[in-house]
């Protein structure tokens, strides 16, 4: 007998979701919570596309789903739906490593899809902002390559007013700094050893509470799509990324 693999979708958190979706103008199919549970599955183990077990239905018409609401910018959609319930009074920033997988690379496409060489081979990196409570809000993929500090500005830039942007020491220019101002925010970012300005004027306290954006990389990770990246595109792995992030939010 086939047994049928663990899924993810209480029909509470069906709800929840089959709501944001409908008011996208996502018509209302029968079909659309197994296809979704065929989404999740691949987030979830990583496995290609058509080894997607038959009980989710014909692999193709899942991928085809998936391409469809990832064009539409749907599954990101879902996530910023959800992320509007965000505490933004301290704001949190980081960046983390994803190894690309051999089978990511070599999209037929001529445009840049954010994968580069970097110390641990053909990387992407996810740099994410986390709200009060260690839940996701903004993200910004780019390849392996590229400093944290150089896509600080357009990260801030997104972000929701707050009272404090925290982030740690890879981030310290006076730049950033003035960026964060900018969006009437106070920075919270350590100086480098050898600085002459030193840290007399830092929030440590506050500082301490920056491991919710590393547990929030921890919990995105626990999916094998985004602990590995497998997507030859950017667009596919930011949508699989979105819709993590989404999983993430929709128990709250």
């Amino acid at each position: 007998e086939i047994t049928m693999p663990r899924l993810m979708l209480t029909d509470e958190l069906w709800s929840k979701l089959k709501a944001i979706l409908l008011e996208d103008r996502v018509y209302n199919k029968p079909e659309h919570r197994q296809t979704m549970e065929g989404i999740l599955y691949r987030l979830r183990v990583g496995c290609p596309w058509r080894d997607l077990p038959e009980c989710f239905g014909l692999w193709n018409t899942i991928y085809r789903r998936f391409l469809l609401w990832s064009r539409k910018g749907i599954l990101m959609r879902l996530f910023k739906s959800l992320a509007k319930n965000s505490d933004t009074e301290w704001e949190f920033i980081d960046g983390s490593y994803v190894k690309a997988h051999q089978h990511s690379t070599g999209a037929a496409s001529q445009s840049e899809q954010a994968i580069a060489l970097s110390r641990g081979g053909n990387t992407s990196k996810i740099h994410l902002a986390v709200d009060s409570y260690g839940l996701p809000i903004e993200f910004i993929i780019t390849g392996g390559d590229v400093h944290d500090s150089k896509v600080a500005n357009d990260l801030i830039e997104l972000l929701p007013q707050s009272d404090f942007i925290i982030a740690d020491k890879g981030y310290d220019s006076e730049a950033i700094r003035d960026k964060v101002r900018e969006q009437n925010s106070i920075p919270v970012i350590p100086r480098k050893q050898n600085s002459k300005t030193g840290n007399g004027d830092i929030d440590w306290c506050l500082y301490k509470y920056r491991h919710l954006v590393e547990n929030a990389f921890a919990r995105l990770k626990h999916f094998r799509a985004i602990a590995t990246r497998y997507d030859k595109l950017k667009l596919q792995f930011e949508s699989m990324l979105a819709l993590a992030c989404a999983l993430i939010w929709l128990p709250m």
